[in-house]
């Protein structure tokens, strides 16, 4: 179980925690790191190749298990876009907990670029009002705690990652996850009978309406027909340009998160649904060649005014990832329409 509390964030001033990776002497003779522009981030320690797609700008050690990291949301994303036209969209914080561990893996930590990491749990939980679309600049502070570090030589095997995500003083998200990780040469042992699928074609199956399920672009729908209501196959296009940025040999863990948000939508009356809790389980890869199949129901949120959806993968009988999705029944825009 992931803990939601950060012992060591503190919300501050956003002039803290902006730093970049190359260090030079500080006035006591310690390396400091200072700010990097967005472009010029190295974008191999987030595992991304398009700058358009990095979210962290910088980091700064606390101690040893605790770390600032800065990071800029764009106010518009070719895939994480506005939800409603009115609100960042949450899932902008589950990726930004993904880089900000995976930059800290290689750049604190000494995992080498080549390792893959395994996020096994993740869960947030955000202020929906706090997402509001502003005129300011989106510059974050991501406030982070490690713990329960295993080590393996000079790099981790495993740890449990906390974040405090706050911007001009306020808090945005609370969450956390646990990851482990995998040198190459152990993954390619494990995963060598499946290094085929890189770069194999995989059919593209024909998506569900963009309007059922939050979208406007079909090439952003990850939902195809199923046999039943509620029931979904899951739609891979590998030439996606966010979901797959790089040849993978299996499902990438945002398109999983992005096929539990579209299937919770789908299953709001209105289609009105607004990620703004997530805890997830990723219980083992999801292949690229196998059928996956997408569950869907609704499930009680603990109030009313939370409405709650749990999604399950199944894939060849066995379930593989789980979440749990809790939306505010009613937020500011909405109350916003009901009295005009």
């Amino acid at each position: 179980m992931v803990q939601l509390t950060l012992h060591s964030a503190s919300v501050s001033d956003e002039g803290h925690g902006a730093a970049e990776l190359s260090e030079s002497p500080g006035a006591d003779g310690t390396a400091t790191r200072s700010r990097h522009g967005e472009a010029d981030f190295p974008r191999h320690l987030v595992h991304r190749s398009d700058a358009e797609d990095v979210f962290p700008t910088g980091w700064t050690p606390q101690t040893d298990t605790q770390f600032s990291v800065s990071a800029r949301w764009p106010h518009e994303h070719r895939f994480f876009a506005p939800v409603s036209g009115r609100y960042q969209d949450p899932l902008l914080i589950a990726e930004t907990m993904r880089q900000t561990t995976m930059l800290l893996g290689h750049a604190a930590f000494g995992v080498p670029v080549g390792d893959q990491f395994v996020m096994w749990e993740l869960v947030y939980v955000s202020e929906p009002d706090q997402l509001l679309l502003g005129e300011a600049p989106w510059d974050i502070t991501v406030d982070v705690s490690c713990s329960r570090i295993r080590r393996r030589g000079r790099s981790i095997g495993s740890m449990h990652v906390e974040l405090l995500l706050h911007r001009l003083g306020t808090v945005l998200a609370r969450g956390g996850g646990r990851i482990s990780c995998t040198s190459a040469r152990v993954y390619d042992r494990l995963r060598g009978d499946r290094q085929y699928v890189i770069g194999a074609s995989i059919p593209l199956l024909p998506a569900v309406a963009p309007a059922e399920v939050g979208r406007t672009d079909e090439r952003d729908v990850v939902l195809a027909p199923g046999p039943r209501r509620d029931v979904w196959q899951l739609r891979l296009d590998t030439g996606h340009p966010t979901l797959f940025a790089r040849p993978n040999d299996h499902v990438p863990g945002i398109l999983l998160l992005e096929a539990a948000r579209q299937a919770a939508v789908a299953v709001t009356p209105g289609h009105d649904f607004l990620p703004a809790s997530v805890k997830t389980d990723f219980l083992r890869y999801v292949e690229l060649d196998h059928p996956c199949w997408i569950e869907a129901r609704t499930v009680p949120a603990g109030d009313r005014a939370t409405t709650g959806v749990h999604v399950s993968a199944i894939q060849d009988g066995e379930p593989v990832f789980t979440c749990t999705l809790g939306s505010p029944s009613s937020r500011p825009d909405k109350r916003q329409n009901d009295q005009s």
